[in-house]
């Protein structure tokens, strides 16, 4: 196999010869096969390389997505269901309650344990691990429902829950991996577009199926997407080496440490040399702590968002039928409404952070989707017989929706360095969920004792919900607020803004931690090659003008945002194991046998 093409790897540390490339002659085999299946193939020395390279990315990014569809089909199968489990199975608000809660609640720990996972392990063998959890939880679900036990049903939506967080980890990691230099937020969006379109299709078509279908439909087709995903991965697995060789993608620890372990047996200076490349990408939770404040903040917005974001889309069937006296059909369909911008949104959104590549326009358009989300609430916990129809509301929700978690994945590169990013997708999807289970079991509690009352108790106890829901939406746009000036703060005290205000205009990360030094040291152990601009992030350029620019944080300053980090990290702890007694608790008491609920048998 010939790499004439590449003269230049070899024009910078020519000790380090490429790994990529040496990985290539390891993978021969495979490649010969992909040549020698039709002799009427373009030979591979006739395509651009850049072309190639860039074909390999995107096929990359197909079966990403692909690693997804039965998670968020399942996903979003139960909100339209409700009332119809409620008539057929005997479930009350607060055992639906402990369903969705379910799903979300191991995402309170494993995405943190994905991204130290996807770290030390690689993306590759965590997706694995990710997709095979999920099919085996979904396939206990369904078992569940045939024999209308609610109890193995939660059981296996914990089970589904176990591998989800990760997967999403992993799907971001991914992508960020292979289009870290090339167009990532219109990646990044076109990724989170396949999931939303599938939540959407569930969304609209789970009561249509148990209508036309019986109740076990929608499970029956969550269990074959599962399984489908399972399948893809399995096949993404088998190439992997050979996309990220042909995309030139950089390799990952693990990756790198595989690597050193070959070349010990006859390299020794080169072994040592991608050992240490190994050892700077790991990632020490410790680390963590010194982020600062902006890196809590922003961990403190994902708290809010999990409240307010996954309960409500989850509750909005059952909340429309409820307070508009709408029939279940119509109640979820318009609900489905709420998942229809992201689809739009989301490659529009994405351009225009790639486009801008300014970290305060990404915070600006986190703060329009706030108060979108906002207008939503006001307008549903106005009297019904004022405001006469949901829909204004629903589709503010769904343009505010639409692309403000595409942001909060988008704004980590400009907040933490980039050996980080895994590390804090993880903290961000675990807080996220210890947000969202909390409020969905209170939520689950407080309208299974507005129901036991007159209609118009339950009219009461839905419009104090909704008022709550707003009043946590206030506070998220309070958190923006602080979020956006603690950014600004930050790149003044380092006198990093080349006088403006603007920090998209410094010219490195080294105030949030990142060592222009050592990524091009790590580049050049790698390929051989130095960064070009190509290789620039999205919302910055890493390399230094000048040593001047380089610079060093105060260290008492440091050691106080190290204090505050263990202040936060300790609430946070708090957050979570509350999470699990609320949980565990509820769960305890208020699951009930098939018996118990009176179901007959069907």
């Amino acid at each position: 196999m010939s790499y004439t093409h590449q003269p230049q790897l070899l024009s910078r540390g020519s000790s380090y010869r490429n790994v990529v490339d040496d990985i290539a002659y390891s993978v021969d085999d495979l490649s010969n096969d992909l040549e020698d299946t039709n002799d009427s193939h373009v030979s591979n020395a006739h395509i651009s390389p850049r072309v190639k390279a860039h074909f390999v990315r995107w096929l990359a990014l197909f079966c990403a997505c692909c690693f997804s569809v039965g998670n968020h089909y399942t996903s979003y199968i139960l909100g339209p269901l409700k009332s119809r489990l409620s008539r057929e199975l005997g479930t009350s608000d607060i055992e639906f309650s402990l369903l969705i809660s379910a799903i979300s609640l191991n995402g309170t720990w494993t995405p943190l344990l994905g991204g130290v996972m996807a770290s030390v392990l690689g993306t590759t063998l965590t997706s694995i691990i990710a997709t095979g959890l999920i099919f085996g939880g979904q396939a206990l679900v369904l078992l569940g429902d045939l024999q209308g036990s609610v109890r193995l049903m939660v059981f296996g939506l914990f089970v589904f829950g176990l591998g989800t967080s990760p997967l999403a980890v992993v799907q971001e990691s991914i992508i960020v991996r292979f289009f870290n230099s090339h167009g990532l937020g219109i990646s990044m969006a076109l990724g989170l577009v396949a999931g939303k379109s599938v939540s959407f299709v569930s969304a609209r078509t789970s009561y249509p199926l148990a209508a036309r279908f019986g109740r076990h439909a929608p499970f029956i087709a969550s269990t074959l997407l599962t399984g489908l995903s399972f399948i893809i991965n399995l096949i993404y697995l088998s190439v992997s080496k050979w996309l990220i060789r042909e995309s030139g993608t950089t390799l990952e620890a693990r990756e790198v440490h595989n690597e050193a372990r070959r070349r010990a047996l006859y390299n020794i200076s080169e072994a040592r040399a991608l050992e240490k490349v190994a050892k700077k990408r790991y990632v020490h939770l410790d680390d963590v702590l010194g982020l600062g404040d902006l890196f809590w903040a922003y961990i403190g917005l994902n708290v809010l968002c999990g409240a307010l974001w996954s309960p409500f889309t989850h509750l909005a069937p059952n909340l429309l039928e409820r307070r508009y006296e709408l029939d279940e059909a119509e109640a979820s369909k318009e609900a489905s409404y709420l998942l229809v911008g992201s689809m739009v949104l989301y490659p529009v959104c994405g351009y225009l952070v790639d486009r801008l590549k300014r970290p305060q326009a990404t915070l600006r358009l986190l703060m329009l989707s706030a108060v979108c989300t906002m207008i939503c609430y006001a307008w549903l916990s106005a009297p019904p017989q004022w405001t006469g129809t949901p829909l204004p509301g629903i589709l503010s929700y769904s343009f505010g929706f639409g692309f403000s978690t595409l942001l909060l994945v988008l704004i980590v590169p400009a907040l933490v360095p980039l050996k980080y990013v895994s590390t804090t997708l993880g903290l961000h999807k675990s807080i996220e969920h210890t947000g969202s289970t909390i409020m969905q079991v209170l939520t689950g509690i407080w309208l299974d004792k507005g129901k036991s009352g007159s209609k118009q108790r339950d009219g009461s106890t839905i419009q104090y919900l909704l008022l709550a829901f707003l009043s946590l939406n206030v506070l998220e746009i309070l958190v923006l607020i602080v979020l956006g000036r603690l950014y600004r703060n930050r790149w003044r005290t380092d006198g990093e803004l080349d006088g403006t205000d603007d920090p998209a205009r410094s010219p490195t990360l080294v105030s949030s931690g990142y060592t222009p030094v050592d990524q091009d040291e790590d580049q050049t152990a790698i390929t051989g090659l130095p960064l070009t601009a190509e290789d620039e992030p999205l919302l910055a350029s890493l390399t230094p003008s000048s040593d001047d620019q380089v610079h060093t944080p105060n260290p008492t300053h440091k050691q106080r945002e190290i204090r505050r980090g263990r202040v936060f990290a300790c609430i946070c702890a708090f957050l979570l194991c509350f999470c699990w007694l609320l949980f565990l608790g509820t769960a305890w008491s208020q699951l009930r046998s098939r018996d118990e609920r009176q179901i007959p048998t069907s």
